[in-house]
């Protein structure tokens, strides 16, 4: 039974568009036909059609509202305008088909009970917009502020942030638990939608709990609604939030247990609290990808990267959060110095060139030095000595270079002490010594040689 009651209540939306036509059109044919009176039966047709429409209109829409979980406050003047519209529609059918015994719908005036009926109407239908998209749905692009000036109350998605320096200070409830609810549970259990009577958007109706009673046990997680319910397999119909909503992750999770367990205070401070750090970490900045610049870019052009892959070279993007790309001559081993013209219209947006494998010499080195973002470059397996290698000094941005199975000559080894940020250069099989230097720059240049051994494992003497 409550499958169907829901069923039909989600019907609403759509059976509620009949009677708004039925009505709209009514109204303008009684317009077009103020004079002549030739479609009075007609339009009092199209009205009973109208009435009829609304009237299961309002049906479906009160069984939304039990299936659902609106608050009564939410919906009350939409279900009775909702009902006045469809006894009005009823109305106006008599008045047209002039039924005698409702005597005071002769002494008004038709054109009088149509712009009522449109008034009536057209409340209705403003009251419904108000609940599937928000009372300020028509200032919701507003900036925060302006919509506060003109008295709307605002609410955003409200992320936890947390850092080294500042975790400690961040209020427990304010600056955690209370984003956590706002971002994954209000929306069904708030203000304006209160699903089993239970509302979570401020302390008070939290502590309050809903039509089972509390979700809050304090000092105990595991009996805990607000908790027990965001652990049970997403299946169960008891899960929340439902499986096909947003989940809080499983950091927030914990979060709400650990808050849970230590009396769930709506003051003070995580550290002020003695909460473990660990419970926030995920929370912390992420280090940025050192595989291209911390810094903002114009995209590349479509057609440009297009043409450049039509040259045999691959092309694509590092990151979707990042316009920097990554260019690789793995399928164009016959690539030389002069081809470097071909990817010079990306020469902003490369962040790692693969030039490994290809025919390239050191007269390339002049050219690599145009590529202001360069981040990893890769020169491995070519005749690369390392003559004119200086000239990448001034790439800001370089972090690492693979030289490795190249002819790199230990005599240019020392230039790349001049690099501003390289870390590591990788040049193995390659005319450096192996026993040679390991790093510069007081360390903060690695020089990798490669050529590991794994250490045997007992398995290794197995014979199957």
């Amino acid at each position: 039974m409550d499958v169907l009651k829901q069923l039909l209540g989600r019907l609403h939306p759509l059976v509620v568009h009949l009677p708004i036509g039925f009505i709209i059109l009514g109204l303008l044919l009684q317009w077009y036909d103020r004079k002549r009176k030739e479609y009075t039966k007609v339009i009092s047709l199209v009205y009973l059609w109208g009435g009829i429409s609304a009237a299961l209109a309002c049906i479906t829409g009160y069984l939304q509202y039990l299936g659902e979980g609106y608050a009564f406050d939410t919906v009350k003047w939409h279900l009775w305008s909702g009902i006045a519209t469809a006894l009005f529609s009823f109305l106006m059918y008599a008045k047209l088909q002039e039924i005698q015994r409702i005597d005071f719908l002769g002494k008004v005036p038709i054109a009088v009970l149509a712009v009522l009926f449109f008034v009536l109407i057209s409340f209705t239908g403003h009251q419904g917009g108000n609940i599937t998209h928000g009372e300020d749905y028509l200032v919701e692009p507003l900036p925060n502020h302006i919509k506060s000036a003109l008295g709307f109350e605002t609410f955003e998605e409200k992320p936890i942030v947390l850092n080294e320096e500042n975790w400690q200070e961040a209020l427990i409830y304010d600056d955690v638990v209370k984003p956590i609810l706002n971002n994954n549970c209000v929306s069904c259990h708030g203000k304006k939608k209160t699903k089993g009577e239970l509302q979570l958007h401020t302390p008070e109706v939290l502590l309050k709990g809903g039509e089972n009673g509390e979700i809050i046990i304090t000092n105990n997680p595991e009996n805990s609604e607000l908790y027990t319910r965001l652990v049970l397999p997403k299946n169960d119909e008891d899960h929340m939030p439902p499986k096909d909503k947003r989940q809080p992750t499983q950091e927030e999770i914990e979060l709400i247990k650990a808050w849970l367990s230590i009396g769930n205070p709506f003051e003070g401070a995580i550290g002020e609290l003695g909460m473990e750090k660990e419970l926030f970490l995920s929370f912390f900045p992420k280090k940025h990808n050192a595989d291209y610049p911390d810094i903002q870019i114009a995209a590349a052009s479509q057609d440009t990267i297009n043409a450049i892959k039509s040259h045999g070279l691959h092309v694509e993007h590092i990151s979707k959060a990042s316009n920097f790309l990554e260019v690789s001559c793995i399928n164009k081993p016959s690539f030389v110095d002069s081809d470097f013209e071909i990817i010079m219209p990306l020469k902003e947006q490369i962040a790692i060139l693969d030039l490994g494998g290809t025919q390239i010499t050191d007269a390339i080195f002049e050219k690599l030095a145009t590529l202001t973002n360069l981040t990893v470059l890769k020169l491995d397996a070519t005749a690369i000595t390392g003559k004119n290698m200086e000239l990448l000094a001034s790439l800001e941005h370089l972090k690492s270079i693979n030289l490795t199975g190249s002819h790199l000559e230990e005599i240019y080894l020392r230039n790349l002490e001049s690099f501003k940020n390289l870390e590591i250069a990788y040049v193995f099989g390659t005319q450096v010594e192996g026993e040679g230097v390991r790093r510069l720059k007081d360390g903060q240049i690695t020089i990798d040689y490669g050529n590991y051994e794994l250490p045997p494992l007992p398995s290794d003497s197995i014979i199957y």
